[in-house]
């Protein structure tokens, strides 16, 4: 399930957080980085499912992706989960290789400051982990996970 773009962020109440202020010479953290804070802070019994993931991150969706996610041409993911969530495998159903990808460049080209780019890659991370747990966008909507 895709993470598409999302164009009335600016109406979400994390999209008001204040700016970052790091103090001289001190350098924001990389993008790897926030995406290992991510992962740290999903309680265990969640994270746990991570261990049939694995997380990749790549600078851009490719056109086979953005095509399998129904995104419009020049839409972008930020995340993309691809396998089979968790509430569908059965015992004949032989496990297929479990993937998130975060997109690096769309989501730091909307979240310049550090602050908000930490809090849209955690967000980012849920909504794709939700998806392997067989939570559906429809869903995630309704808790906030648009």
């Amino acid at each position: 399930m895709p993470k598409h773009r999302r164009g009335s962020r600016a109406a979400h109440p994390l999209s008001s957080l204040p700016p970052t202020i790091l103090p001289p010479g001190a350098r924001p953290p990389s993008f790897e980085r926030l995406v290992d804070l991510a992962i740290a802070g999903i309680p265990e019994r969640f994270r746990s499912a991570l261990r049939d993931v694995a997380i990749v991150i790549e600078d851009e969706a490719s056109d086979e992706q953005l095509d399998a996610g129904g995104v419009r041409p020049g839409g972008e993911l930020y995340g993309l989960y691809e396998g089979v969530p968790r509430t569908a495998w059965g015992a004949d159903l032989a496990i297929v290789p479990n993937r998130i990808t975060l997109f690096r460049l769309p989501l730091e080209a909307d979240f310049r400051d550090p602050a908000r780019l930490a809090v849209e890659v955690r967000r980012t991370v849920i909504h794709e982990l939700a998806h392997h747990l067989g939570i559906d966008d429809d869903r995630l909507d309704e808790l906030g996970f648009d």
